[in-house]
């Protein structure tokens, strides 16, 4: 019976474990999950999520403090058009993460860094490039473009040196979504290095509206494997979403997967940056303690637990301090939901905002608890101490789980 370790995710001459971690945001996907899946031969994701604000909290920068002193004479207005991000503090933010994450890397893996779309920053654009290319200079070994179509992303980088020798990659979750991106990059004469195949059983945003569990991610894989063939195309497609143990890998690798994308079973070990008494409910969840909503301003659908304290908090929109999701023109569907809610509000009520929810501030303070469908199965793969909480596993005991287990057992700690 083959394991996880008996195949190889190849790069030109490179070899790697067939691992990929996924970059959670906002530091779920920590520099230290990164480095782990690297020392073990795979890959791991750094998110670039808010990443001015992430720095505040592990380089003791003021990013987030300066820009709502610069702003806040605007906090009650809710025209957001004239918050601004400095694009050379957002450079010099990416700049701190990723080389200090490089710099601190060992073994023969590999970091990526995940970089959403749908991080708009009120001039999406402009702020995206940055990101990228700040991204690029400071030694990244690939980019994962995530949330979002990216049609344009690889126009944004086709002049930097290192355009084709980082290794980038897109995630997409249907074969038209990869038919679209590649022919809008076809122009930089530049391939995606790995195509992420993501299906309905994915953690955070999804690609696929409420109608999600009439899809199934070994159809989607097999149908854009025969495309690219048909095409005459070598992309490595990596599945990801609901694989949950070593044996499920397996099943995709043996089936022509290069590689497999995991998140949600590291989401409950020491290197990840979830708050421990967070990583207990992910613990404690039951599959009906699981849900897929439109909460997100984003406006894609995003799975988390029910029990989440963001869902229905009505906190005021802190776009002044953060405003990660601010379009082109300073707005966000949170700010309007929120201005209706309030408007509705009855007299002396608090206020409670259902439809959307105020993805920045939730994120950061970790109260949005996004989650993959299985998390419900996470209490199988660790030991109830009697004080009634779960132990916290170590990122090289899931990832050895997944490269060497067998007939879909699940290794517990010792």
């Amino acid at each position: 019976m083959k394991r996880v370790d008996d195949f190889r995710l190849r790069f030109g001459k490179q070899e790697l474990v067939p691992i990929m971690i996924g970059g959670m945001g906002v530091d779920i996907s920590t520099a230290e999950l990164s480095l782990e899946a690297a020392r073990l031969g795979g890959i791991g994701h750094i998110s670039d999520a808010m990443l001015p604000t992430v720095s505040d909290r592990r380089y003791n920068t003021k990013y987030v403090k300066d820009k709502l002193k610069q702003y806040k004479f605007n906090v009650a207005n809710s025209d957001k058009s004239v918050v601004q991000f400095d694009l050379g503090l957002i450079a010099e933010a990416t700049a701190t993460h990723v080389s200090r994450t490089m710099e601190a890397k060992r073994g023969d893996g590999l970091v990526f860094i995940n970089c959403m779309e749908k991080l708009t920053m009120n001039s999406p654009r402009e702020t995206l490039r940055v990101r990228l290319q700040a991204a690029m200079d400071n030694g990244i070994d690939g980019i994962t473009l995530a949330a979002g179509l990216h049609l344009g992303s690889f126009a944004l980088i086709e002049e930097h040196p290192r355009f084709r020798d980082v290794k980038l990659g897109i995630i997409v979750s249907s074969l038209r979504a990869l038919q679209l991106f590649l022919k809008k990059s076809a122009r930089t004469g530049r391939l995606p290095d790995y195509v992420v195949v993501e299906g309905p059983l994915a953690g955070g945003h999804l690609g696929f509206g409420l109608d999600w569990a009439q899809y199934d991610l070994a159809t989607i894989v097999a149908e854009i494997a025969a495309w690219l063939k048909a095409e005459e195309l070598d992309i490595p497609l990596i599945p990801a979403g609901g694989i949950f143990t070593g044996s499920d890998a397996v099943n995709f690798l043996e089936a022509g997967a290069a590689a497999v994308q995991v998140a949600t079973r590291f989401t409950v070990t020491r290197e990840c940056g979830l708050p421990e008494d967070v990583q207990q409910e992910y613990f404690k969840a039951s599959e009906g303690d699981i849900e897929v909503n439109l909460i997100s301003p984003t406006g894609y659908p995003m799975r988390m637990l029910i029990n989440s304290p963001a869902i229905g908090n009505g906190i005021r929109p802190n776009c002044e301090a953060y405003g990660y999701l601010l379009d082109a023109k300073g707005s966000c569907q949170y700010i309007d939901a929120y201005n209706r809610a309030v408007a509705e509000l009855p007299e002396g009520s608090k206020v409670k905002v259902m439809d959307k929810t105020c993805l920045c501030t939730h994120m950061r303070n970790f109260d949005l608890w996004t989650c993959g469908h299985y998390t419900y199965r996470l209490k199988d793969t660790s030991r109830k101490g009697e004080d009634g909480r779960y132990e916290i596993l170590s990122a090289e005991h899931v990832f050895r789980d997944y490269q060497f287990s067998t007939d879909g057992k699940l290794a517990l700690p010792a």
